[in-house]
């Protein structure tokens, strides 16, 4: 072997070492999923009913808050309503786009605005309803996470 395939090899073999680390460390990533109280990824139309997805969960007396995972085919709009006997919430989540430019491109980086905090009084069962507002074919992913000060 010359030594171009052994400086490749190496790499190869550090990467390898590295990511498997990374995915078997309790830490962070581990604390961030029990974090998860809701998750749904909207990326196949069928999800939708005339345009909303809806769903059902339990969720306890707390603070949350909306994380999202957007791109620049995701819903313009992103129209969440929570509702239980005890609780309501609606808001209108706005896709921006944010430009970058580097030495070589440009891209965008893709955030919603809106309210995304949430607090609870008691435990519910919440009915979460998310209209997309007719772009059923553009995907993203919504969380609802614990607050990790509560």
């Amino acid at each position: 072997m010359n030594k171009k395939s052994i400086g490749i090899l190496i790499i190869l073999i550090v990467t390898i070492l590295s990511v498997s680390i990374l995915m078997n460390s309790g830490g962070e990533n581990v604390a961030f999923h029990n974090n998860v109280v809701f998750h749904i990824t909207l990326a196949n139309p069928e999800l939708y009913t005339d345009g909303v997805y809806t769903d059902k969960f339990l969720i306890d007396r707390g603070t949350y808050f909306f994380r999202f995972v957007p791109n620049g085919s995701s819903p313009e709009i992103l129209t969440i309503k929570l509702t239980s006997q005890n609780y309501s919430f609606i808001e209108n989540f706005n896709l921006k786009g944010t430009p970058h430019e580097s030495e070589t491109s440009k891209y965008f980086t893709w955030e919603y605005e809106g309210e995304r905090n949430i607090t609870m009084n008691s435990m519910e069962e919440i009915t979460i309803e998310i209209n997309s507002n007719g772009n059923v074919m553009g995907s993203v992913s919504v969380d609802i996470l614990t607050n990790p000060t509560d």
